[in-house]
Parts: C-alpha cells; sequence; structure tokens
C-alpha cells in the first residue's frame, strides 16, 4: 500500500537542512498541486499571484503577454469590480513563442489598449473630459516562462512601450522556472511595484513605511499605536494607497519596516535607490518572541516600545482558550497567514499536540523546526507538492489550521486563517485563537 511520504521533526533535525530527502524538494520532483494546493499555486491563484500583485500600483493597469493556456486563469479576476478595465491580454500564437516575433508587437499592442481603456473609463465617468486625460498611472507588462526561456530583455521592451504610449512601464516576471532561484516571482513583484517611487525630501517628521504584503495590516494591530507612540507621525503601506500621489508619498519615508522576507530584495532595492534604509521583522506566533522584536526594534530605533499591555493581553487569550478546551490534537497548513512549522512550534510550547504539518522547509524555519524536535519529535512533516500527496490518509485530530489542512479532514473543525487582512503580533495571535475558540463552539 502506498503512503504521503513524510519525516518526523526529529528525522529532519538529524538530516540538517543541507540533508533534506527529495520529496521535499521541489526542484528535485514533478510539483503535484492537489485540490488543498491548487488554488493558490495555479496561475490563477487566489491571494495575490504575480498578476494581482503587479496591480498593486494604484491606477495601474496590466498587459499579460502570454499563451492562451496562462491568460485564460486571469479571466477569474476580471469578474471582480475592482479589476474591470485592468487587465489586457496579447496572446501567443505557435510562431511567436518559436521566433519571438510577439516581442515587436508588444508597444503597439499596449497603445491599442490605452485606446480600449480611456474609451471604457470615459464611458464610466459622468464628469466628460477629453478622452486623452483618462490614463492608467503605469502599464505593467507580465510576461510568463516563455520570455524566461527566449531570455527577454523586459527593460528595453518597456522602455519601448513608455516611448509608444508616454505612461511608464515596468514588467511583472511570472516565471514558475524561477521559484527556486535567488529573486523568486514574488520577490521579484514586490520589486517592480515599488520601482516607480523617486526620491524625494524627506520631511522632519518621522515618517515610515509598512513593506511585505499587498493587503494592510488589521487596524486593531498593535504595531500602529506603538509606532506612533515613539513619535512616528505617518504609517503608510502600498495597499492602503488610494491613487498614485499617495503612492509617491511613500517615498518621503525615514525608513522601511519589512515584515515579509519576500519583500526583502524591494527594500534593498529602494535603499539603494531612493536612500531610505529598512529594518526587517517576521510574523511570529510565539509571544515571548514577539516581545523580544519588538524590544530590538525600539533599540534600533532608539525608543523604548512599551508592550506590556499587548502581552498580557495575548497571554490571557491563550490561557482561557487552554481553560476552556484543555488537551487539543493540531494539524497545522501552509496555506495560511503564517509559517506552518512556527505556529507549530508555539501550539507545541503551549502544550498542545501537533500531530502533523504541512510545509515547506527552508533556511528560515529549519531553526523552528530544530526547536519543534526537541519538544515534539514525532510531529509528521509532510510536503504539499510531493506527488505522494496523492496518498494521503488522513490522521484522527481535533482541529485544523491553514486551508490545505482542512481539505485533508473535512468535517474537522478548522480555520482557514488567510483572510486578506494580515495578522501580526500579539493583535494576530489573539485572533488566532479567537478564530480558533469560534471554530470549536459551532
Amino acid at each position: 500500500m502506498k503512503n504521503a511520504f513524510y519525516k518526523t521533526t526529529k528525522e529532519l533535525a538529524e538530516l540538517g537542512l543541507a540533508g533534506l530527502p527529495g520529496e521535499m524538494k521541489s526542484s528535485d520532483h514533478l510539483i503535484y498541486s492537489s485540490p488543498a494546493t491548487l488554488a493558490f499555486n495555479s496561475p490563477g491563484a487566489k491571494g495575490f499571484g504575480v498578476k494581482r500583485a503587479g496591480l498593486a500600483v494604484p491606477d495601474s493597469i496590466m498587459l499579460l503577454v502570454s499563451p492562451g493556456c496562462c491568460g485564460r486563469n486571469t479571466s477569474l479576476f476580471r469578474t471582480s469590480p475592482e479589476y474591470k478595465n485592468k487587465f489586457f491580454f496579447q496572446l501567443l500564437d505557435d510562431t511567436d513563442i518559436v521566433t519571438g516575433r510577439h516581442l515587436t508587437k508588444i508597444p503597439q499592442a499596449a497603445e491599442e489598449m490605452l485606446t480600449v481603456y480611456r474609451s471604457r473609463a470615459a464611458e464610466m465617468d459622468s464628469h466628460k473630459k477629453p478622452m486623452e486625460e483618462y490614463n492608467p498611472s503605469a502599464i505593467m507588462i507580465c510576461i510568463t516562462c516563455v520570455d524566461a526561456l527566449l531570455g527577454t530583455d523586459m527593460e528595453r521592451v518597456c522602455r519601448k512601450v513608455t516611448d509608444k504610449t508616454g505612461i511608464p512601464a515596468v514588467a511583472c516576471y511570472m516565471y514558475a522556472l524561477t521559484r527556486e532561484k535567488r529573486l523568486p516571482p514574488m520577490a521579484a513583484v514586490r520589486t517592480s511595484v515599488y520601482s516607480l517611487l523617486e526620491k524625494q525630501e524627506k520631511r522632519n517628521s518621522a515618517d515610515m513605511n509598512i513593506l511585505g504584503y499587498f493587503t494592510p495590516l488589521f487596524d486593531s494591530s498593535e504595531l500602529y499605536p506603538l509606532m506612533k507612540s515613539i513619535g512616528i507621525k505617518n504609517i503608510r503601506e502600498l495597499s492602503r494607497c488610494n491613487n498614485i500621489e499617495e503612492y509617491h508619498e511613500l517615498s518621503k519615508a525615514n525608513f522601511n519596516l519589512v515584515l515579509n522576507p519576500e519583500a526583502r530584495a524591494a527594500a534593498q532595492d529602494i535603499q539603494d535607490r531612493l536612500g531610505i534604509p529598512f529594518i526587517e521583522l517576521l510574523r511570529l506566533y510565539r509571544i515571548d518572541k514577539i516581545h523580544n522584536q519588538y524590544k530590538l526594534l525600539g533599540q534600533a530605533l532608539g525608543a523604548e516600545l512599551k508592550d506590556e499591555e499587548y502581552f498580557e493581553n495575548a497571554r490571557k487569550t491563550i490561557d482561557s482558550f487552554k481553560e476552556k478546551y484543555g488537551h487539543l490534537t493540531f494539524s497545522v497548513g501552509e496555506i495560511q497567514n503564517g509559517d506552518s512549522i512556527e505556529m507549530a512550534l508555539m501550539l507545541a510550547e503551549e502544550g498542545f499536540t501537533v500531530k502533523e504539518i504541512f510545509a515547506t522547509v527552508g533556511e528560515l524555519n529549519f531553526r523552528f523546526l530544530k526547536r519543534l524536535a526537541e519538544i515534539s519529535p514525532d510531529t509528521k512533516v509532510y510536503s504539499n507538492l510531493s506527488p505522494t500527496m496523492m496518498h494521503y490518509s488522513n490522521e484522527s485530530l481535533n482541529i485544523c489550521i491553514g486551508s490545505d489542512a482542512m481539505y485533508y479532514h473535512p468535517g474537522t473543525p478548522g480555520v482557514e486563517w488567510c483572510d486578506e487582512k494580515q495578522p501580526f503580533g500579539y493583535d494576530g495571535v489573539i485572533k488566532l485563537f479567537e478564530e480558533l475558540d469560534k471554530s470549536l463552539s459551532k
């Protein structure tokens, strides 16, 4: 009988990061997109795939240059009101793919797209203006693995588009082939969406940007009042920019706070181009480590962040949950707003049993895995992308976290924990346990 491949945390810790088995390296085998993860790994991914992320620049539009198989998935987004008149297509035929002749057509396609965009914008506008005044802020040129294989010089193509249309053009790379490289697609697109920022004179007041996500943190996050308490006047996020003018206000920041490792390359680019330094934090669910992060952040900024009240509120929430439900057994998936291994470590440290984890093990979370192996050595670790997951047989447990874990355990209480608003810090911990409570109370 065939079984899904897994290793226990103890076995993985003993193997070391360099000794990870091939079944846990997506570069070593065909990628299996099960129904548990298909919506997040496919070209038409939910959440923020490259195409949707590229439109994070306010008032921008996108030309998707691709074969029909890639382009048709984007039709899912076109049905959403906020993306109406946002996506346009330049479909490639076999000759285009073989010869690369489509590259000479991109500027013309962009000009035609702009004409259609202006016409539609004028139809929707009750305050009629001259047609040429209906302009997007930017044209995002999204290209696929076809151009990765051709070695297309997209900077040159974008310059030609800008010359042809008079609108800034930026490339977005939907290259699945670069998933294991230094700059994978979701890191590259974060660099792209900030590339239109230009150097501006700093204000006297302290301004900061939050980098990392394409949707904002929950308004209730303690990060906002903590930053305000030490004199930060303006806290900006790309996702809260309503227009291109507000987008360019991001250039006035004194520093960037990076909350997602995938935004590190973008922050480094901003530092190199605009002279804005950055500080990086992790999204964590262990409240003692959250406290340590805030302490270090305060030291870096030359101020004390008084987070005791927020710490105590999170502690009370966890303790109340434990008192209400006692010992529980968890399955922790990776399709959620957190790192599944770090979250499993938090649950284990709080005295719960974590029977299994679905995870992509890497350099960043391997340190969490080593600690987890010490206190929960028998926890099974599965790779969602391993073809052996076709043979997965579910375990007996009480509750799941993550869309993938919930798929594998139909009928078991659980929380998807992948809403678009982003949890962070103590507020994220509180909301997680509140959602777990709601699921178990049904």
